[in-house]
């Protein structure tokens, strides 16, 4: 199979031959058959495996085939989670339409919108936004989505996890009932499904492999360790190991900022990368990461969908995430493309559950090791008993001595 073979326009095909690709991915050769024929997509795949250029590719080869007169309008909407995912999305779409007739703008929050408003009145074609962003510009009438075609939801799972669920249907109801819908993700629980179910019409469900699974060059370790020695052993890895480029996850704003602060102090240089960062400081970061000036790169979840590091050779879970689905796109951001990689999780004793939810998800077990010179000591906290709720129908042995009782003794003996 070949990208020529699936029917795409040759403009695409020079794009695509030009960024060295030959053969299209398996999510890429199974979904945009279907796109191009305008159908409803719920699409599954690992991350890494293409999923982008999965939709972006047959959007950009459908939208340029239509002669289009007067001001551009938005008539592709791809909305995504996170900034960095957006940017991402969108340096694809204009990657891949380098050739084409075609104008596209991206759109977040963070960042002084009013360069964004001149992009829009210019006339746009293609649009990726995050949801907030979307929202405040079409409530100030910089944005109309009435001509929009195609509407794509990348990672899905998230985009319709609750925090998003009431954005998600308020553009819905702003765009025509008539129209193709996309959702392409790296996992899906049953119950996404349902509510994917209720946006999607007579959609074609698209798998390149199982759900909820990683990538096969990406080898998993997980080390049981102390909580408070986390920071020796992370700081002992990333020398023994001779870690070049490593991206950490932690849970916590706070907790990426503070580990940053100590990795420095060792004479690694890091950065942190977390929603309370500016987008031109989580910019920097991530340039810096790339460009090989800082080592590490301490993150919450919301760098582990939409960053792209071609070569990510390591990956570090400082802690758990306690959505297991998040563990898949964590260690996702290496092993990409094909390449080798390696995703390490340190795991305390109160995060021995997390590992247990993340070992159902992925259906395999992964082995818990030590780390020479510590051992852990400390021990998950015993599980409280569940009190037995008392029987309130169960009748009482009335008490003798009570002034109820006292008073049938008297009136019996009478």
């Amino acid at each position: 199979m070949t990208f020529k073979s699936l029917g795409l326009r040759e403009e695409l095909l020079t794009a695509i031959q030009e960024q060295g690709y030959t053969t299209p991915s398996p999510i890429q050769e199974k979904a945009i058959p279907v796109v191009l024929e305008g159908k409803d997509v719920l699409a599954s795949a690992q991350t890494g495996t293409g999923k982008t250029a999965g939709f972006t590719l047959p959007i950009l080869h459908n939208l340029s085939q239509q002669e289009v007169k007067g001001k551009r309008a938005i008539r592709a909407l791809i909305l995504t989670p996170t900034r960095e995912l957006a940017s991402q999305v969108y340096d694809a779409v204009r990657t891949y339409g380098a050739h084409l007739n075609l104008k596209a703008a991206v759109i977040f929050g963070g960042v002084n919108q009013n360069p964004q408003v001149r992009t829009l009145n210019q006339g746009v074609d293609v649009l990726v936004a995050t949801p907030g962003r979307l929202l405040d510009l079409h409530q100030q009438k910089h944005i109309k989505l009435g001509q929009v075609q195609t509407f794509v939801l990348d990672e899905a799972d998230r985009m319709l996890d609750m925090g998003f669920l009431r954005d998600i249907e308020r553009i819905s109801n702003l765009i025509p009932k008539q129209k193709q819908t996309l959702l392409f993700s790296a996992t899906f629980s049953k119950e996404i499904k349902k509510l994917a179910n209720g946006i999607l019409k007579h959609a074609v469900q698209v798998e390149a492999t199982p759900e909820n699974t990683t990538a096969e060059r990406v080898d998993q370790e997980a080390y049981r360790v102390d909580k408070s020695d986390k920071t020796a052993v992370l700081i002992k890895l990333i020398y023994d190991l001779e870690m070049e480029q490593v991206l950490v996850f932690t849970r916590t704003k706070y907790g990426a900022n503070r580990l940053c602060q100590k990795l420095d102090r060792r004479g690694i240089k890091s950065s942190a990368i977390h929603g309370n960062k500016s987008q031109n400081q989580r910019t920097n970061a991530l340039n810096d990461f790339k460009a090989g000036k800082i080592k590490a790169l301490v993150a919450t979840d919301v760098a582990a969908r939409g960053l792209d590091i071609p070569l990510l050779p390591h990956v570090v879970n400082y802690e758990l995430p306690n959505v297991p689905e998040d563990y898949v796109h964590r260690i996702g951001r290496t092993g990409r493309a094909g390449a080798a990689g390696l995703a390490i999780s340190l795991v305390g004793a109160d995060e021995l559950d997390y590992l247990k939810g993340i070992e159902k998800l992925l259906k395999t077990q992964i082995s818990l090791q030590t780390v020479e010179g510590y051992l852990p000591t400390d021990e998950p906290e015993p599980k409280a008993e569940k009190k037995k709720k008392p029987n309130r129908n169960r009748k009482r042995k009335p008490d003798p001595n009570s002034k109820k009782e006292r008073r049938k003794q008297v009136l019996n003996k009478k």
